[in-house]
């Protein structure tokens, strides 16, 4: 192109046909730029950007830092004011802001402070006018007891017959643990996400010695033990009338190769239907796959025909169709492509598209809570002319970009999804998003977790 532009020809036609020449030029370049811009920024995000997780578990929370400090300069200077004021009658400090009530469920311990039953200026009998109850939060650690289960072995003194209580059924038999150390362990290892190792070392200050290798026994054990359950959970959440289905990268180390890991799945199914006053409860259940392969959520919701909440993920493809489950479709993913766009260029029809879809999101809002029918009216009458604008104006907004930008291809993808998303409005029991499945997963998906080689392992 540079050779060309060197020496620039005399005749109107082949003038023109450079500058056609250049236009196409100028047009990938720019196209080529927009791309470049586009994953530059998406990298920096990923580096720069906020990672509220990883400031969690770090614990660098400079506000919190801050408030601890201002708090500690408070109580001094309390401590200090009631030195030089001891002889002043204590007056009840001016509240800085409203506290809620201690939860009604907790126990109360009273403690009665009684000044006597006779005046200390004449001495005559005191009679109670009323009382001031001041309620202060309290915690007891939790400790470790021994638990003793004493059988007798009885004889009979006719027969000489021997007879003895059998022993109750227990979590680990021939173990040491009760059912209630074993939930301790395993809410402190899933839940907090406490390794067994600092588990061993806090009980260890209790001067009770639990090897690691003792507490991956009793949960490998209580994993096992729990597989029932959470095979009913899964077939629980089958036979709702809608569930929603997600995945999440997870870290899984290799034996081959130590240091280094590869990427597995694992995959959510929720069924949720307190939005519209269902009476199943809430459950959702996981499965750990390897890979991405979309033989996986094909096996895992073999013979479902009710309608499933998911992505643009081809992998879910194999669950729709004729005499299979069918597709709703999540608006959350097509904002977010917009919400991106307006984030990096700052595009006036890429904020429209986000104020238009947060239009519908302020219906969904109104209907939360009520009957599937009332949700659907509602959104017949209020959501469905919204939705259908939406599209219209979408279809009107493609024209005028340019078919390589981010733009137009976040615009192609909503007018993709829109169709598979329009089931929701005539139906009360369907949502608008995935995001009931996407909060199942954020508890996990914290960058922090590593999954061994073993599929068993994973699986448990």
């Amino acid at each position: 192109m540079l050779d060309v532009l060197k020496s620039l020809p005399e005749d109107p036609a082949e003038l023109r046909a450079v500058s056609a020449l250049l236009m196409a030029e100028v047009q990938s370049l720019t196209y080529q730029n927009e791309k470049l811009k586009a994953e530059l920024h998406g990298h920096r995000k990923a580096r720069f950007g906020t990672k509220s997780e990883s400031l969690e578990q770090m614990a660098l929370d400079l506000q919190e830092d801050e408030e601890i400090e201002t708090a500690a300069e408070e109580q001094k200077s309390a401590a200090g004011s009631d030195d030089t004021d001891a002889d002043v009658i204590d007056k009840p400090a001016k509240r800085k802001h409203s506290r809620k009530p201690l939860p009604d469920h907790l126990d109360r311990q009273d403690e009665m402070l009684s000044p006597g039953e006779d005046c200390g200026d004449c001495g005559g009998t005191l009679r109670q006018i009323g009382e001031d109850v001041t309620e202060e939060l309290e915690y007891i650690p939790a400790r470790f007891v021994v638990r003793r289960i004493i059988r007798p072995r009885m004889a009979c003194t006719c027969c000489e017959a021997f007879t003895q209580a059998p022993l109750p059924s227990r979590p680990i038999e021939r173990g040491r643990p009760g059912p209630g150390l074993l939930a301790h362990v395993l809410i402190g290892k899933y839940c907090d996400h406490l390794p067994l190792d600092r588990q061993s070392k806090i009980f260890a200050r209790e001067k009770v010695d639990l090897h690691r290798s003792t507490l991956t026994d009793w949960v490998g054990c209580s994993t096992a033990l729990l597989e029932p359950l959470a095979d009913h959970i899964g077939k629980l959440v089958r036979v709702g009338p809608a569930l929603f289905a997600d995945d999440t990268p997870v870290k899984l180390q290799t034996r081959v190769k130590i240091k280094k890991t590869q990427t597995a799945r694992l995959w959510s199914y929720v069924r949720d239907e307190r939005p519209w006053c269902g009476d199943a409860p809430p459950c959702a259940w996981y499965q750990f796959s390897v890979d991405r392969k979309g033989e996986h959520p094909v096996n895992h919701l073999s013979g479902y025909t009710g309608t499933v909440h998911a992505d643009g993920y081809a992998g879910f493809n194999g669950l729709f169709g004729e005499d299979k489950a069918d597709e709703q479709a999540c608006m959350v993913h097509a904002r977010r492509k917009f919400f991106d766009d307006f984030e990096r260029t700052g595009s006036a029809i890429a904020h429209e598209a986000v104020k238009r879809i947060a239009k519908l999101y302020a219906v969904e809002k109104e209907a939360k809570g009520k009957l599937p029918e009332e949700r659907a009216a509602l959104r017949q009458a209020k959501a469905k002319p919204i939705f259908d604008d939406l599209e219209v104006w979408l279809q009107a907004q493609l024209p005028k970009l340019s078919g390589k930008t981010k733009l137009a291809e976040a615009i192609r993808y909503a007018l993709k999804r829109m169709p598979k998303a329009r089931a929701y409005l005539s139906d009360g029991r369907l949502e608008l998003d995935n995001n009931i499945c996407e909060r199942s997963i954020r508890p996990i998906a914290n960058g922090w977790s590593l999954y061994t080689s073993s599929l068993s392992a994973c699986k448990h």
